[in-house]
């Protein structure tokens, strides 16, 4: 079954804007393990507008299930965290500083020899790799090339157009994806994805492995509660 990680960057968004500790993010991420989460993910961004560098050195010490930590190597401290923490997976995102949230993926072409740089300097201490990609068939043969695990599609415009054609709007994710488990890389997802999408591109990605899902589920906890809505999203992966 499709493993369900939860991004807890909007947790920490609203702890940010009172200051103190409340919502508390290091519970947050226990319970939403104990609540039946596959991974937690964190995405750290140089001005900590949300999760912090020392958040994600006291969540990774309680986090028994997966880690994922997503963010800009050229943010040059983002690698140290990276080695320092040691997740399960390290996913490489080439958002820029100012941007309110992750937009595109990599040009795995353009970017090749930096990615396969940087993606060593990972695999050496024995992380999982995966790099944010846009659904784009020609970039999979430099994926492989760069030496990552896996990739990550980035499912905005799949969202945006679902209620449109679902079919038109899945058709570059699927060719995307079989390309990649033709190449031998692993196949996750993540962005807008929700309640009403996340089925209809489970069962049409079969080889997907992992979705990681932050907003809209904490959207969806604060009218339904957490543990409930981290279960209705599990059951949309089971079906």
């Amino acid at each position: 079954m499709t493993k369900l990680s939860v991004n807890i960057n909007k947790w920490a968004t609203l702890r940010n804007a009172r200051g103190g500790n409340n919502p508390d993010l290091l519970k947050a991420a226990i319970d939403i393990q104990k609540f039946g989460a596959d991974g937690i993910t964190v995405h750290p961004r140089p001005d900590e507008r949300h999760i912090r560098y020392e958040d994600v050195r006291n969540i990774v010490k309680h986090v028994h299930t997966e880690f994922n930590i997503e963010g800009n190597p050229k943010h040059l401290p983002f690698i140290d965290l990276v080695l320092e923490t040691k997740p399960t997976q390290v996913t490489l995102v080439p958002d820029s500083e100012d941007t309110l949230t992750s937009n595109t993926g990599w040009d795995t072409k353009k970017h090749l020899e930096y990615l396969k740089e940087t993606i060593s300097l990972f695999k050496k201490e024995g992380i999982r790799t995966s790099i944010f990609l846009n659904p784009n068939v020609d970039l999979i043969a430099s994926a492989k090339e760069t030496g990552t695990d896996r990739i990550e599609l980035y499912t905005e415009s799949f969202a945006s157009n679902y209620h449109t054609s679902k079919e038109s709007a899945i058709k570059d994710y699927i060719s995307t994806a079989n390309k990649a488990a033709e190449k031998g890389i692993g196949v996750n997802a993540g962005h807008d994805l929700d309640l009403d999408n996340l089925k209809f591109f489970n069962n049409q990605i079969p080889n997907l492995l992992e979705v990681s899902i932050g907003h809209a589920l904490i959207c969806d906890a604060i009218y339904l509660g957490l543990e409930n809505t981290v279960q209705m999203y599990k059951r949309q992966l089971a079906q």
